[in-house]
């Protein structure tokens, strides 16, 4: 049996090993998924709609424990660890309510009655990604078990604890055994097998574009449904009229968050030309701020990189391009890099088209609000964005024009559980969160009943 050694990206220190799942076991946990299938989805929607609950109270239970977890296996700052295992428990409370509220409907026709159900798919495949372990997870099996389906959830290989403490809290809380199964291994072997296993109904994936494009073909074969949610090359777009103080105090942390290994960080910045000088001045100061700490600093705002591979690709992007400013990181081991800002000679740089995935904001000056648009949507990928203006007009034209699955206006937030989240082009389709995610997980099964006398 194979094992993955799993390293502390703040020290470079290993922590624990993770038995690989081989494909006989990952075989033998679909169908016994597939079994528990048949049960999960004849359980009564408020006795599902409770134990979700007692999953959610037990997670909000374990906050501290789940966030120390990420912090030593993902290196996540504490701060935003913590928030990220509260956002398990609120996405598990916020769908608890779901199983009770999942209507059909009752259509006028013709010589009878006709009805719909919203019918559960059956096994659910989750590929969870490195750089947000817990959320996805949850964003993905959430909404699948309030539906009534069954999960089989795949972490990433360098960030599997998290996920494997959550599946044993769903035991603890009364979740019957293959509701939700947790199986670390290998992207190419396991993430492989749950699109090709004829008994999984469908995939939620979360990861590379290149990746995305693979798993898509693969459910192409099965008709299998996929929600698919890929890279991103989000642009920040300041125009003169704005808070430009507020606007540069806030644009380090909408690309800087989490290292910048973010598919939603903003890592385009455009500037309207004629403010362009004072918004680098301001923004400058900003960046040289950033705490990059230990991440169980509770004052730390930035850790590590999540590997030393990862650390060197993010490094050859900045080593291609020239660097405006950057601020600092700690001395001694682990996968530091600093907040950098790169002077763009034009959108053909190579670290303005590509996902660097890593703290590194590229900036760019623009004429006017056409080309603020074309400059934005001038990428293969669409899934947030933000705009800076005063002008409640413009901020609307803009955000029409931009071609982006989630936009804010004056703020730089594309996650709240309570609406869909989701990307265009070819940063995926479909949508995760809100009431939209539960229609991912059922079909709609359309029941005619003749009222006719015999």
């Amino acid at each position: 049996m194979s094992e993955y050694q799993i390293i502390n990206p703040a020290t470079g220190e290993h922590i624990a090993a993770v038995a690989a799942t081989t494909l006989p076991e990952a075989d033998a946990a679909i169908a016994r998924a597939h079994g528990a299938f048949g049960t999960w989805r004849h359980v009564s929607p408020g006795d599902r709609a409770r134990l979700l609950r007692r999953f959610a109270t037990l997670v909000d239970s374990h906050v501290e424990e789940l966030a120390q977890l990420e912090v030593a296996n993902a290196g996540h700052t504490i701060g935003n660890a913590r928030w990220e295992a509260g956002n398990v428990r609120d996405v598990l409370h916020y769908y608890a309510g779901a199983p009770e509220r999942l209507f059909g409907r009752q259509i006028p026709v013709p010589g009878g009655l006709d009805v719909t159900f919203a019918e559960p798919l059956g096994v659910v495949g989750v590929i969870v990604p490195w750089n947000f372990p817990m959320p996805v997870a949850a964003w993905g099996f959430a909404p699948a078990l309030a539906a009534g389906n069954t999960v089989v959830l795949k972490p990433a290989e360098w960030t599997p604890l998290t996920a494997l403490r959550l599946a044993e809290l769903a035991l603890e809380a009364g979740l019957p055994e293959g509701v939700f199964t947790v199986l670390p291994g290998d992207g190419p072997v396991i993430g492989q097998r749950f699109v090709t296993h004829p008994l999984v109904r469908k995939i939620c994936f979360t990861g590379s574009t290149r990746v995305g494009k693979q798993i898509m073909a693969g459910c192409a074969d099965q008709v299998k449904r996929v929600t698919l949610e890929l890279g991103g090359k989000n642009a920040n777009i300041i125009f003169a009229d704005s808070d430009l103080a507020k606007a540069a105090a806030t644009a380090p942390y909408a690309v800087f968050d989490n290292a910048g290994q973010d598919c939603c960080a903003r890592s385009r910045i455009l500037v309207q030309a004629s403010v362009y000088d004072e918004f680098m001045a301001h923004f400058e100061t900003a960046v040289r701020g950033v705490k990059v700490l230990d991440p169980t600093d509770p004052a730390s705002e930035v850790g590590p990189l999540v590997s030393a591979a990862h650390h060197e690709r993010v490094s050859s992007y900045v080593a291609q391009s020239k660097v405006a400013f950057q601020g600092s990181v700690p001395d001694g081991p682990g996968f530091w890099f600093p907040p950098t800002v790169l002077e763009t000679a034009g959108p053909s740089d190579v670290a303005w088209r590509e996902e660097v995935f890593g703290p590194v904001v590229s900036v760019l000056p623009f004429a006017d609000e056409a080309e603020a648009v074309a400059l934005a949507n001038d990428t293969e990928y669409g899934l947030a964005g933000s705009i800076w203006t005063r002008d409640v007009g413009r901020a609307l034209r803009v955000a029409r024009a931009v071609d982006a699955g989630n936009l804010s206006v004056n703020s730089h937030s594309s996650v709240r559980y309570w609406t869909p989240f989701g990307g265009a082009k070819q940063s995926g389709f479909g949508r995760e969160l809100g009431p939209d995610a539960l229609a991912a997980f059922t079909d709609v099964k359309n029941v005619f009943i003749s009222t006719e006398e015999s």
